[in-house]
């Protein structure tokens, strides 16, 4: 692994092709609105919706978000966010349904109850939830209470999303996010009380002061919630980006060979405790929907990370949202401050995207393959794209020498060995046409 520049690489997390960093000033709030105008009618569409407030700041956090201790400026961005709802349904299609909506943040769970009814009900009323959808909310077990949880409940959610990060309280500390196990316990069981049986948990390798003991408490104590899913995520350090992270002291972080151990004794973890790998840092219950999308080939990856979600519409609203649709990616002004006069104005914020060109969307097609199943079809992308087999060679062959003994190819499939799983995001660089900054991405491992 070191040979092959594992412990130093910075490559993309590949939610997207292509990367963030790589949208550009040309997708504007006019082709936004085009693009949401030119949904099918009675189509199903995903939804995300961003909250960009949290109580408190956590220092691992690189998220946009700002620390808020009354809810005068979240009332505001709802009612905001209203208005941005309102807008969104002057340009949309008639008959639009939701396969999925999600809020994020930020904190979700700091709205009021009333705030949370307000919101949902402006949304169901241009886009009501199909048949069969899910409507998940990322929850700060710090930040949710009884009434909270009764009228999420009552609204149709019935996914749930905890971010754990570490149990242990010294690392809890050290990272500025104070959160007991008995609390977060607390939490899973008030929900599940209310008929919310599906669980996500978000678990960190690589915190300061983090050692495979630690870890291994950690991940028992998570088991012991028995989440339906959990996405266990490399702690990315860029204080350089995040000046929150100033914070957190370096000397304590674990070395990127300590990492690569630590990442594999949660792996270990969790797969004896009957869990299924999904992807690259994702695992779930055998009956659960991600495990059986990725046995049937239908694990999909947005800027979520690991989905089920079919449908080729993500709207992102809220300040820095990032919408997807057939025709590209855009985003919406990260500055709450500007994001918040556009929509005042009566047009959208978008600040920046990527309309697809050329062979994006079949790279595209290659980078979410290998990230969800480890191989690439030849045969299966020329019966989706039609020609181009002489280019998808081309980079099976290039792949093959950069990644010896890590990949193989039979029959016109690439795939990533075992052994090589742990360089995925750095074989998918080998499909990505756009050159890299690496200060914009975080480790390998």
């Amino acid at each position: 692994m070191a040979k092959l520049g594992l412990f130093d690489a910075k490559v993309p997390r590949y939610t997207s092709y292509p990367t963030a960093p790589h949208f550009r000033n040309d997708v504007d709030a006019g082709r936004f609105g085009t693009w949401i105008s030119q949904i099918p009618a009675g189509s199903e569409i995903s939804l995300y919706v961003h909250v960009p407030f949290c109580r408190r700041l956590c220092w691992f956090c690189a998220c946009r978000t700002q620390g808020t201790q009354t809810l005068s400026p979240v009332q505001a961005y709802v009612d905001l966010l209203k208005e941005e709802i309102a807008l969104f349904a002057r340009h949309l299609p008639s008959g639009v349904t939701l396969s999925r909506l999600h809020w994020g943040g930020g904190t979700p769970t700091l709205l009021s109850p009333d705030m949370m009814r307000d919101l949902a009900e402006a949304i169901f009323a241009v886009t009501p939830m199909a048949k069969g959808a899910e409507f998940s909310v990322e929850i700060d077990p710090m930040e949710i209470d009884a009434p909270r949880m009764d009228v999420l409940a009552a609204l149709g959610m019935n996914r749930a999303s905890l971010g754990v990060q570490d149990f242990d309280p010294q690392i809890q500390d050290t990272i500025g996010r104070i959160q007991p196990y008995e609390d977060t316990r607390r939490v899973v069981d008030g929900l599940r009380a209310r008929g919310i049986a599906s669980l996500n948990a978000d678990i960190l390798y690589g915190l300061p002061h983090q050692t495979r003991e630690r870890l291994t408490e950690s991940v028992q104590k998570l088991l012991s919630l028995s989440p339906d899913r959990v996405a266990l995520y490399g702690y990315a350090h860029v204080p350089w980006m995040a000046r929150r992270q100033t914070m957190i002291p370096t000397e304590a972080l674990p070395t990127p060979q300590a990492r690569l151990g630590l990442f594999d004794t949660a792996r270990r973890l969790f797969t004896w405790d009957g869990y299924r790998e999904i992807g690259i840092d994702h695992f779930a219950l055998p009956d659960d929907s991600m495990a059986i999308a990725q046995r049937t080939g239908q694990l999909r990856r947005n800027f979520q990370g690991y989905t089920v979600d079919p449908s080729p519409v993500l709207v992102g609203l809220g300040a820095s949202s990032i919408s997807r649709f057939p025709q590209g990616y855009a985003q919406n002004d990260p500055s709450t401050s500007a994001h918040t006069a556009a929509i005042r104005a009566g047009r959208f914020s978008t600040k920046r995207g990527h309309q697809f060109m050329g062979d994006d969307i079949l790279r595209a097609r290659m980078i979410e393959s290998l990230m969800c199943s480890f191989e690439i079809s030849a045969p299966a992308l020329e019966a989706e794209f039609g020609g181009g087999r002489a280019q998808i060679d081309a980079l099976f062959a290039e792949a093959a020498r950069a990644f010896p003994g890590m990949v193989e190819i039979t029959d016109g499939v690439l795939c990533v060995l075992s052994e090589g799983r742990p360089l995925t995001r750095m074989i998918a660089q080998v499909f990505d046409a756009y050159g890299m900054d690496t200060a914009k991405h975080s480790s390998a491992i």
